[in-house]
Order: structure tokens, then sequence, then C-alpha cells
């Protein structure tokens, strides 16, 4: 099963200007050549839309993985400056009614990407941001510690390596 590289690079850079979001596709991702093949080769094996982060300095893949078994699903984890993380599932991930997001109060809506998301204030003091979490295929990204504003301008700034 391919795996994301566990050593990657950080990347360089501030958040992405509007013209990265709308086409770089997996070029834009933050990682490594192999991170970006990771999602460029999931992209292509399934028919629903694949979105990685832009990053910021500081941030590295701690490891990803995916299946195509199921409708498929991708999870990647990076980890950040003063051990922040995010972890990012999307696809055929979740069959729990009510979704896979952790225990936690819906705040309001969010943008994941280029999709109307929810950005929920999970119990342990943690952030996620979910689209169509009720769905057969859903998208998750939870942030661990960061701030509301840090979370939301992460999920905000997903770029989508196909469509």
């Amino acid at each position: 099963m391919p795996s994301a590289s566990t050593a990657a690079t950080p990347s360089a850079g501030a958040s992405p200007a509007a013209s990265v979001r709308s086409g770089a596709g997996a070029a834009a991702c933050t990682g490594s050549d192999e991170n970006r093949d990771f999602y460029a080769s999931m992209a292509a094996a399934v028919d629903w839309p694949v979105y990685c982060p832009v990053l910021p300095a500081g941030w590295f893949v701690q490891n990803g993985q995916y299946r195509l078994a199921d409708g498929g699903h991708l999870e990647i984890v990076y980890q950040g400056p003063q051990r922040a993380q995010i972890t990012l599932d999307e696809g055929a991930f979740c069959t729990i009614p009510g979704g896979c997001v952790p225990p936690g109060a819906d705040v309001g809506p969010a943008v994941f990407g280029d999709r109307d998301g929810t950005l929920v204030a999970l119990d342990d003091g943690s952030w996620a941001v979910t689209v169509e979490r009720d769905a057969t295929l859903s998208w998750l990204l939870v942030l661990t510690g960061l701030d509301e504003a840090s979370s939301r301008s992460i999920a905000a700034n997903l770029v989508i390596v196909r469509g």
C-alpha cells in the first residue's frame, strides 16, 4: 500500500493565493515530491475530489496512507511548530451514523478548500472542519494545538488535487 514519506522537508511560504488554489493541483501540496505523488496517485484512482493542505514553513508529513477498496480512503498526518498537528481524512472512511467527527460542539460554517463545511470545537480543545459528515464520501480535517483562526485558515487553504 502506498504511503507518504515520514521524513518530508518542511515547506516554505505562506498562505496560497486564490490562483494557486484554483488550479495548481498536487504541485501546491506541502511536503516532498513523494508526498505530492502520493496525493496525485490517489486523485487519479478515485472519482471524488482529493484535497491537500498548503501550509507555512515548519510543517512536515508525519505519515500517510490510502486504500482504494470500498470507495477509497486517504489519511495523512502533518506535524507542525510547537507540536501542532493536523489529520486529514477523505473518502469513504466513516460508516458511523452522524459521522466520525470526534466529540465536540458545532460552532458554525467554515470553508474547506472550495467546499462549505462545519467547524467543530472538539471536547479536547482541538478543532475540526467536516464536510458531508453523514455521507458515504466525506472529508474531515482535525487540527490540534492551533487556535480557531489558524484552524479556519488552514481549512480554507486546502487545494483540490483533482475534482
